[in-house]
């Protein structure tokens, strides 16, 4: 199966599930591109997008783990390639 290139965007609203999130995209590492991350301190918020390359399924259940989390809030854009 052939793999595609996502975008997660992730807002954190609850600060606390930051350990949860992190050990969830260090177990998918190895589809991980990139990742930039921006706190916006004022809001007390995090923003955070990741680029990975990986077949459709496990971008989506990265995804539907990541939007398990409480005060996560996740969406991904898929390339069309």
């Amino acid at each position: 199966m052939e793999t595609r290139v996502a975008l997660i965007g992730i807002i954190v609203e609850d600060l606390n599930s930051t350990d949860r999130l992190n050990k969830i995209l260090h177990d998918y590492g190895q589809y991980i591109i990139g990742r930039m991350g921006i706190p916006y301190r004022d809001k007390k918020i995090s923003i955070i997008s990741i680029v990975v390359d990986a077949k459709e399924d496990t971008i989506n259940t990265l995804s539907g783990k990541l939007g398990m989390i409480t005060g996560v809030n996740v969406k991904t854009i898929y390339s069309k390639k």
